[in-house]
């Protein structure tokens, strides 16, 4: 059915577009299973796993590459040393900070009971177990709390909206992780701009009050694979956290262009990021400089399953479709601003009926280019973890030419749309397989 935004964006003509793989070259762990095996063998885990200890093994809201088998690893291993291991879900107040909103995000990434073979005690209740010298008094998962060891699992790398000596990873799993919403709650409340300094004293006190931790940390590619597992003992983390930082630092995916004018993603996620689209890709943060390449304007279709219609993020995005409005959960996406104290992420951006209308309004918000609607400059991706193959305008292909890392793999083509204004699942005649599936 047309309707007036047909009429208002008809002069907006959407460019060709051609497909382009990322060629550049990145290390990877082939069996991800047994490097997890190996990194605990390395600092003799099985000396502080003592027969008949619980052991809390503690897992993230992220979807870290290859997640089922770091955890099957992790528990398979605690067996080994005769100690029985049970999961807990370590996510702040993701999951709509409710138990049974973080099980089901556990689900969502093939990790239950029957999958790992481990028990799940999945609980909102924390413990204070101390105060840091600055007078921040101290939360820990109620579960964690009472177990005689605790291993939480986490992926180091820069955060999204804050810098320091550790970012996201092993430190802040034991501070917002396990602290769960009201530890969470209290990291948070004093802004970003002390996050760094509060993971940092917390996860301190954290380590000082629970002697028997150890970290798994994994760090993964550009292309969202496993690069490195590290185990470290808890009292390790402080020392070599920062290092394990600086080496994914160095491995973290961005796009290989430093200017364009239009960010399209076919979805955001709490997996993908937790600002549903990691600002290290967009360029575009509430808390920090904005970095290359800077958009003008950035649409996204849709929200993942995985993420149960928590938007959270989605403020950065300045066009979206209703068929993602339609996803928005309120009870998901709010508890989250509130434990971060953060309104802007989740503000809800302009909403058009379909992508072709929601891409023509990302197209009419870019005001510096020639007349020519095919001169703007525009990236399209999946989303923010797939960086391997993705789609530019064609005014973006001289430019990809001289990136050495770039291989432009089709013709210029344009897209198809069908009668609801959706994309089809090809570029015409480009014979590529698809775009990213069912737009």
């Amino acid at each position: 059915m047309k309707t007036i935004y047909d009429d208002l964006l008809a002069s907006i003509e959407i460019p060709r577009f051609v497909k382009v793989r990322n060629n550049r070259r990145a290390k990877k762990v082939e069996n991800v299973y047994w490097e997890v095996w190996k990194a605990l063998e390395n600092i003799s885990a099985e000396e502080k796993i003592k027969p008949g200890m619980q052991v809390c093994i503690a897992v993230g809201s992220r979807e870290i590459s290859n997640f089922p088998d770091i955890v099957r690893a992790a528990v398979n291993f605690v067996k080994k040393c005769g100690a029985m291991p049970f999961l807990i879900p370590a996510m702040g107040s993701h999951g709509g900070a409710t138990a049974q909103g973080q099980r089901a995000i556990l689900k969502g990434y093939g990790i239950t009971e029957e999958s790992i073979k481990a028990e799940i005690r999945a609980s909102m209740e924390t413990e204070i177990i101390g105060v840091t010298e600055d007078g921040i008094p101290v939360h820990i998962d109620a579960y964690a709390n009472a177990a005689d060891l605790i291993i939480p699992i986490g992926r180091i790398k820069p955060h999204t909206d804050f810098r320091g000596k550790v970012e996201s990873g092993l430190c802040k799993m034991l501070v917002i992780g396990l602290g769960k919403q009201q530890g969470a709650f209290i990291c948070h409340r004093y802004g970003f701009g002390r996050m760094a300094e509060n993971i940092w004293n917390i996860s301190k006190e954290i380590v000082k009050q629970k002697k028997n931790i150890i970290g798994i940390g994994v760090i993964e590619n550009c292309f969202h694979e496993t690069y490195m597992v590290k185990a470290l003992y808890g009292e390790q983390f402080h020392e070599e956290e920062p290092e394990l930082l600086t080496i994914a630092r160095a491995q973290l995916a961005r796009l290989p262009f430093a200017k364009a004018d239009v960010l399209v993603l076919d979805e955001i996620g709490k997996e993908i990021s937790g600002a549903g689209m990691d600002t290290n890709v967009t360029g575009r943060c509430f808390n920090l400089e904005t970095s290359e390449p800077f958009f003008q304007s950035i649409a996204v279709f849709d929200v993942t399953e995985k993420s149960h219609g928590n938007c959270s993020g989605l403020g950065a995005a300045d066009v979206i479709t209703e068929k993602l409005f339609r996803k928005f959960s309120f009870e998901d996406t709010y508890p989250n601003m509130i434990t971060v104290g953060d309104g802007l992420g989740a503000k809800i951006p302009v909403v058009m009926p379909n992508e072709k209308l929601a891409l023509k309004f990302a197209l009419r918000c870019v005001h510096d280019f020639a007349d020519e609607t095919e001169q703007i400059r525009i990236i399209w991706l999946k989303n923010t973890l797939a960086l391997d193959e993705f789609y530019i305008s064609e005014a973006l292909v001289e430019d990809a030419k001289k990136i050495e890392q770039i291989d432009i793999i089709s013709e210029p083509h344009y897209i198809e749309f069908d009668e609801e204004g959706g994309a089809y699942s090809r570029i015409t005649n480009a014979g590529m397989g698809g775009l990213f599936g069912r737009l």
